[in-house]
């Protein structure tokens, strides 16, 4: 097996878990090298996830299905997703580039469903809140990302356990990962559909092309806003331009 190096210390690494705002491109490439060295680095993936999600990157929500794969309790994913700290906004000019990136990559497209989807938003990352576990499990339960079994490797310094331990000690919003089968957050069984609908929950549906539950979840928040019917109705039209193009 071929070891990936990386040129990233202890200290600088314990600097940016304190300032995970202020991670630089060049810090973004080096967590990823340390990640597919050491896949099960959770706070290193926590600190890859949190820099594509400060750069409003088209690859966030991909890295999100991947990390949720690498980890056992995925309500400790959600906690830290939610939290304060993983959704301060940071302002980078890393953010612009990807999104020309992103535009890029989409260029082969009619110019109109080009619009559509920018009016969509669809590829930029998903953002949820701390009510919203069942639009969280939605966007993980169609992943082509199965939970991956871990095998016996063991960590291959001390220092990386160590950091691991400080990680998990210092940050508030997120607690030492449960031993047991993965699990997923929990939802009420009694809750409602229309109560577990939210806009959030529509974007998923958008994201992984199922314009036809979008619609209809636009559908179900347009009875549950009345004040946003409008919105809802253009957002209907624009899935339907879409649907309409392929």
């Amino acid at each position: 097996m071929v070891t990936v190096r990386t040129e990233m210390d202890k200290n600088r690494y314990i600097q940016i878990l304190n300032t995970p705002h202020l991670i630089q491109q060049e810090e973004i490439t080096e967590l990823k090298k340390v990640i597919d060295e050491f896949p099960y680095f959770q706070s290193a993936r926590s600190l890859y996830l949190k820099a594509l999600n400060n750069q409003k990157s088209f690859k966030y929500n991909n890295e999100l299905k991947t990390t949720a794969a690498y980890t056992i309790d995925r309500t400790v994913l959600f906690n830290f997703i939610t939290s304060t700290i993983f959704t301060e906004e940071t302002s980078t000019k890393e953010a612009t580039l990807h999104q020309q990136i992103a535009e890029e990559i989409q260029q082969e497209e009619p110019q109109e469903v080009l619009d559509i989807k920018e009016e969509l938003s669809l590829g930029k990352p998903l953002s949820f809140t701390q009510n919203e576990s069942h639009s969280f499990n939605q966007w993980l339960q169609l992943s082509v990302k199965k939970p991956i079994i871990r095998t016996s490797e063991k960590p291959k310094t001390e220092d990386k356990i160590s950091i691991i331990e400080k990680f998990i000690q210092n940050s508030p919003k997120i607690s030492r990962v449960k031993k047991g089968a993965i699990s997923e957050v929990k939802v009420h069984k009694n809750e409602q559909p229309t109560l577990l609908m939210t806009e959030t929950l529509a974007k998923v549906y958008l994201e992984q092309k199922k314009y036809g539950n979008a619609i209809k979840a636009y559908e179900i928040l347009s009875l549950k806003y009345p004040e946003k019917s409008g919105f809802f109705a253009d957002q209907i039209k624009r899935i339907q331009i879409l649907q309409n193009s392929k």
